[in-house]
């Protein structure tokens, strides 16, 4: 970063957050419309993983990007604090 930037950033990072003007951009009340994940992809790593044929079978006859939902399963699981 420029010096330039970096001095900007600190000043900012002094300030208290009701002396910054944020006038040019208004708050968001309304977010029906937002987009989860729009700008952020997490890495996808390929590997290979054993699972039982049953468990392969019933997600390829219900989501046809089944490879997709097996992950987002996976993820459910890692975010959900009572497993």
């Amino acid at each position: 970063m420029k010096e330039r930037t970096i001095k900007e950033i600190k000043n900012l990072a002094a300030m208290d957050d009701k002396d910054i003007d944020t006038s040019d951009i208004p708050e968001i009340k309304d977010w029906d419309s937002a987009v989860i994940g729009k700008f952020y992809r997490p890495i996808k790593k390929k590997l290979t993983i054993r699972l039982d044929a049953d468990v392969v079978e019933w997600f390829k006859r219900n989501n046809p990007h089944y490879q997709s939902a097996i992950n987002k399963a996976l993820r459910e699981y890692i975010n959900n604090p009572g497993h």
